[in-house]
């Protein structure tokens, strides 16, 4: 459904004097103490790479007109809307969305997105949201290693950000998925990450002759450094050929992978048994070396992906070859089950020779793991590969040889791929034109699991009018995010309420503010907070 026609509603603007009582010529009475409030851009992704998104902010774009404002929809490119978003910070209010990967099971990495101190650009916190008493409350919940009280805790910093509306989750969508079973079968899913999570290629069962695995969608990484990509469509690559000392299973159950133990010896410190006989794609060995190296040199380079996991961590040390010690500043509940699942082992003898990762060009990036693939190409916008590492741990474990990844140009090239036998498993959700479709085919098999990542419109909390607390809430009440589950997403998924998903029931709090789509509702918020109305509609402040 399209909904680009946005300015008829230009015309609505002119019924507003009636509805609230007001002659035009009050309308102008009060303009001349007023100026009209700034036109807001809104950043979405293309039509072709995501028409969720794309669709979703011209439905949005229609209500804020009819509330006054000046709404500019900018669809754009997927890596430069990250680039403006992230990096740069250069947006009035950005439609983009975070994925539910494993580790964000525990409300560490959503709550850290609402963090000042993640706030500089290259942070998780872009829109700049800075609230003292909500930074407090992410530290004590941190350090809190009764579970009781650090859930009282999380359900407490969700009833105090949302009142402040610094963004709005728009909707969790369900990760509808399909895979060829006449090519593979074995997979899976998990909840957020559907068929494509890190174990997926290691559960892959060839039911044919062919044993390399192809995996279609339409994302590509923004890069391939690791110092640098702030894109989950980078690590859900990366993390197939760079090693980890944990994984985490579906359940968040942390599993020892390249550290044979892990011991919290107290509140600060942890140690780490790393495995024996370990090396890296090149040949040369994994030591101990190489993980207190790496993990100081995340701390040393300015790279703010990761600094919600590295903010507990002092330093790490190498005590002998094997064993590596890491010195916390503060105790953290989730240092050994999270932090040490996403930071992956560099070797040193390849990056200690770079004294800034963020200047290199992608030709420069290394891409030597010691994870159970190797990196073998990436041709940009078109494909990727990685190879079985036969001399990995887990290696014997492995059915496939290698995975294939083909980048199609939308979901429908994608489609068409599974439907040819391209491809045997999507990367991505499908449209939900496309599941019927799919359910109908002999070959394939759908898999729907709910997700508690989300869809989120974020401002940028730096810019007026948007650094106007009444305003966000009622540009929030404008926005019919209902109508977006039912219409955009076919009923497949639910209305957002905190960043943390409903399905994510032990540390989501269901009793705060929702901000029900109310467009009476978001006018006398602007009303009460001063804001009137010239004799077009027009919003003024």
């Amino acid at each position: 459904m399209t909904v680009k026609n946005i300015a008829a509603t230009r015309f609505k603007r002119t019924l507003l004097a009636s509805a609230m009582g007001l002659t035009a010529a009050s309308f102008g009475a009060q303009a001349l103490a007023q100026e009209q409030v700034a036109s807001i851009d809104l950043i979405t992704t293309t039509e072709s790479y995501d028409p969720i998104r794309y669709e979703a902010a011209f439905m949005i774009a229609e209500r804020w007109e009819e509330l006054g404002f000046d709404v500019n929809v900018q669809p754009t490119e997927f890596s430069t809307a990250l680039e403006r978003f992230y990096d740069q910070q250069d947006f009035d209010v950005t439609i983009l969305g975070w994925t539910g990967r494993t580790d964000r099971l525990d409300p560490q990495f959503f709550l850290s997105t609402l963090d000042s101190r993640q706030a500089n650009p290259g942070g998780n916190n872009p829109g700049g949201y800075d609230n003292p008493e909500f930074d407090a409350l992410f530290d004590q919940q941190s350090q809190a290693f009764d579970l009781d009280e650090r859930q009282r805790l999380v359900m407490e910093m969700q009833e105090l950000y949302k009142p402040d509306a610094p963004l709005a989750v728009l909707f969790h969508r369900d990760e509808v998925v399909a895979y060829n079973h006449e090519a593979f079968d074995g997979f899976e899913p998990m909840a957020g990450e559907g068929l494509y999570s890190e174990w997926g290629p290691m559960e892959a069962t060839p039911v044919g002759e062919r044993s390399t695995l192809r995996i279609g969608g339409p994302q590509e990484p923004d890069n391939l450094n690791p110092l640098a990509s702030t894109s989950v469509w980078g690590w859900k690559w990366m993390r197939l050929y760079y090693d980890r000392l944990v994984r985490l299973s579906a359940d968040v159950e942390p599993l020892p992978w390249a550290a044979e133990a892990v011991e919290q010896i107290d509140d600060t410190t942890v140690a780490v048994t790393l495995r024996e006989g370990m090396t890296f794609h090149d040949g040369e060995p994994l030591s101990a070396d190489d993980v207190a190296f790496t993990w100081n040199y995340y701390l040393e380079q300015d790279y703010s992906y990761f600094n919600s996991y590295l903010a507990a961590l002092d330093n790490a040390e190498a005590v002998d070859e094997r064993t590596v010690h890491f010195h916390l500043s503060e105790p953290s509940a989730s240092f050994a089950s999270i932090s040490l699942s996403q930071i992956p082992i560099l070797p040193e003898h390849i990056w200690s020779q770079i004294d800034d990762a963020s200047t290199l060009s992608p030709d420069q990036v290394p891409t030597v793991g010691s994870g159970p693939f190797q990196f073998e190409r990436f041709d940009r916008g078109e494909f990727m590969a990685i190879s079985k590492f036969d001399d990995h741990f887990h290696a014997d474990e492995i059915a496939v040889d290698g995975v294939e990844f083909i980048i199609y140009a939308d979901m429908e090239g994608v489609y068409t791929g599974l439907q040819t036998g391209e491809i045997d498993v999507t990367a991505w959700r499908m449209e939900p034109g496309q599941i019927s479709l799919a359910e109908s085919e002999d070959h394939l098999t759908v898999v729907n699991v709910p997700d508690f990542g989300y869809y989120h419109m974020t401002y940028n909390l730096r810019r007026a009018p948007l650094d106007d607390r009444a305003v966000r809430r009622a540009l929030i009440m404008a926005s019919d995010r209902e109508r977006m589950v039912n219409v955009l997403l076919d009923g497949r998924g639910e209305v957002g309420s905190s960043v943390i998903a409903p399905v994510n029931t032990f540390w989501h709090e269901a009793f705060i503010e929702r901000f029900e789509f109310d467009m009476d509702a978001a006018r006398a918020e602007l009303e009460e907070a001063g804001y009137s109305w010239d004799e077009d509609g027009r919003l003024m402040r």
